[in-house]
């Protein structure tokens, strides 16, 4: 099964594809603490509520809480 390739042509501006969708999937949000990051350990986008920040190679980075495991179990519980 080949995917179907998709044909993408370049408008006068040489900035957008006509194919593409303009934007970011992150919508910018109003509030600091409804953005999202993503999870050092398992790299997936999480709201900075479900974070915590953990010390890690020497930095503080910002990992699921309690654990990307424990915490996706609880999202696919919903």
């Amino acid at each position: 099964m080949a995917k179907e390739t998709t044909k993408t042509t370049i408008e006068a501006d040489g900035l957008r594809y006509r194919s593409k969708a303009p934007g970011s999937p992150f919508a910018a949000t109003s509030s600091f603490g409804a953005a999202t990051m993503s999870c050092f350990l398992c790299g997936k986008h999480r709201p900075r509520a479900l974070l915590k920040s953990r010390k890690l190679l020497g930095k503080s980075q910002p990992v699921c809480a309690p654990s990307c495991k424990e915490l996706e179990e609880q999202l696919n519980k919903k």
